[in-house]
């Protein structure tokens, strides 16, 4: 397990300060600005993890977006990029399906090193070598907006029932 991510910077706009929690019990603290980037037109986002999330590749399209250098992604925890929007259960199905040897598709909010977000269609496949799963790569592609907005929907859902 690596180190803790540390907090983001508070941007210089308003912004919602959030403490998250993630599975292996580390915090940090993000900021959303609510401001929506859009996902870059005939690219795809692209990293792969380790076993245990920490980001062992990114593509340049992934370093763009995030608003990170690689330095500050290579090495870190996947969730560094995780918005505060999405609920628990999206990443435990996608963890769960992906550790099970199974290809995982579906809608992510993430969120950038500046508070700002973007949504993407991603699949997820495990890396096999020799038999084995050595790690997982996901590649990201632009999402349709009315499945943005189903998403919307159905995320704000799972976050009410999980604090219920």
């Amino acid at each position: 397990m690596g180190s803790p991510i540390p907090d983001a910077h508070k941007p210089d706009m308003p912004a919602e300060q959030v403490t998250l929690t993630y599975h292996d019990g580390h915090s940090r603290t993000v900021y959303d600005t609510g401001i929506e980037r859009a996902y870059p037109d005939g690219k795809l986002i692209v990293s792969r993890t380790d076993l245990d999330g920490i980001i062992t590749h990114v593509n340049d399209a992934f370093v763009e977006i995030s608003g990170y250098n690689i330095d500050e992604l290579i090495g870190q925890q996947h969730y560094i990029l995780r918005h505060p929007d999405m609920p628990k259960a999206a990443y435990k199905d996608l963890w769960d399906t992906a550790a099970s040897g199974q290809k995982w598709h579906g809608y992510v909010k993430n969120l950038c090193k500046d508070g700002s977000h973007y949504w993407v269609y991603a699949t997820v496949v495990p890396n096999v070598r020799r038999g084995e799963t050595v790690g997982y790569t996901s590649v990201r592609r632009k999402p349709s907006r009315s499945k943005i907005e189903a998403a919307i929907a159905q995320y704000a859902q799972m976050k009410q029932n999980e604090e219920g």
